[in-house]
């Protein structure tokens, strides 16, 4: 058997397909319109200092870590995988409801909530990308998902615009919150899944979340390449996540001069080029493979930042203006082939189990790699050009790491696949 059950009897339907799309359409709204720019801008402007909501991410990220491979490990176990979206999704809409209509304090904490939600229905949502695809065509459906959702970062944006001056921001998180769910629900309804094993006995608890996480890692240490793959992910997005964390926002603004508006349209810049690359990307993945895919994307990500670190060393701002569609373009295709990747070394039958382990070295970068950044800069009072050359750092390390971890089609014992699944179109 390859890295499919029956892969040949297995044909997606269109609405399963178009539905696991919109689900990545309502993370972005998400990810971009809470986490990304009007939560922390609504601290700002009631002068809650940066610490309260850094301790508040690294908090709901230290229990994403904990509970990751738990709930991937449940979805794999699950009759259905997708059903788990409807908890995760419900929690992280409810919460975004609910933000800054009480206190700072409580919204911190219903922050860190929604942030618990929204990640690990991220975790369940990348586990059913071979359930909306084939071996042939992964890449595209995955690029076509990333590319459409960075449209959801276009309608973040639109919606604060819309609203921000005229009703607050309460208004805004609520209609964030009723987009989110909106576009969730054809994922909920819609996506067929693939013919699997009848679970056998109970699901893991979540009161033993730690030891799955530790048996998760002992169990993909025994499968080639995965840990590897997983070492080199955790660098790159590391100095990814960082970047687009707000870092590249405070570098622009400090060393190139840049003002909040010019920010904003090279923000619109870069999102377009993701859209773009998210779905060039998936199509040259289907035809060259994810590793070679995501090697170009790396390879990018350097030029882009060593370009900016050249800009701001030469004060040459315009340059960023060529350099912002690279960026743009190398993040869409990150996320395009590095999940099709993930998917490709996986065994079918631990696939949510090690997509949390995806999820759970990418929710580690985004607490460890602000914190590097902020030392060299604050502790160390070197300029930021030199935290954006160790980020450069971190990709370099990621490559090579890369470099020993083949993206061949797998062929799967039995018991990797779980059992023989009936063949069903």
């Amino acid at each position: 058997m390859t890295g499919d059950p029956s892969p040949a009897q297995w044909h997606p339907r269109t609405r399963s397909v178009v539905s696991w799309i919109t689900y990545d359409l309502a993370n972005t709204i998400f990810a971009l319109g809470v986490a990304g720019l009007y939560f922390p801008t609504w601290l700002t402007e009631n002068d809650v200092r940066d610490e309260a909501l850094s301790w508040t991410v690294s908090s709901a990220m230290i229990i994403v870590i904990l509970l990751s491979p738990w709930i991937g490990a449940v979805s794999d176990h699950a009759a259905r995988r997708s059903r788990l979206l409807i908890p995760t999704t419900l929690v992280a809409v409810t919460a975004t409801f609910l933000l800054a209509s009480t206190s700072i304090g409580v919204s911190l904490v219903i922050y860190g909530i929604a942030l618990i939600g929204f990640n690990l229905g991220g975790v369940v949502y990348d586990a059913l990308l071979p359930d909306v695809s084939t071996q042939q065509d992964r890449g595209r459906v995955s690029g076509w998902g990333v590319g459409i959702g960075y449209v959801g970062s276009i309608i973040a944006v639109g919606t604060g615009s819309v609203l921000l001056d005229a009703y607050g921001y309460p208004a805004v998180f609520r209609t964030i919150a009723v987009l989110f769910l909106l576009f969730a629900t054809p994922a909920f309804l819609f996506i067929d899944e693939r013919p699997r094993p009848k679970p056998v006995g109970r699901g893991p608890s979540p009161a033993r979340s730690l030891h799955q996480l530790v048996a998760t890692w002992k169990r993909a240490a025994t499968y080639g390449g995965i840990v590897r793959f997983l070492i080199g992910r955790f660098l790159y997005t590391d100095a990814i996540n960082t970047l687009i964390g707000g870092f590249l926002a405070i570098f622009v603004v400090q060393e190139l001069d840049f003002t909040d508006d010019q920010v904003q349209l090279l923000l619109g810049i870069a999102i377009v080029a993701a859209i773009a690359g998210g779905i060039a990307a998936g199509r040259l993945t289907d035809r060259y493979g994810p590793r070679r895919v995501l090697f170009w994307a790396l390879y990018t990500w350097i030029v882009a930042m060593v370009g900016g670190i050249a800009a701001a060393a030469t004060g040459q701002g315009a340059l960023a203006w060529a350099i912002g569609p690279f960026g743009g373009l190398a993040l869409g295709a990150t996320w395009a082939s590095d999940r099709v990747f993930m998917a490709r070394i996986s065994p079918p039958r631990y696939l949510g189990e090690f997509y949390g382990l995806y999820a759970t070295v990418g929710r580690f970068a985004t607490v460890l790699g602000p914190l590097i950044w902020g030392v060299i800069v604050n502790r160390l009072n070197l300029p930021r050009t030199v935290a954006m050359a160790a980020l450069v750092g971190f990709i370099v390390a990621g490559r090579l790491v890369l470099g020993g971890v083949s993206d061949r089609i797998r062929v799967w014992s039995p018991e990797d696949v779980g059992a023989p699944a009936p063949e069903s179109g």
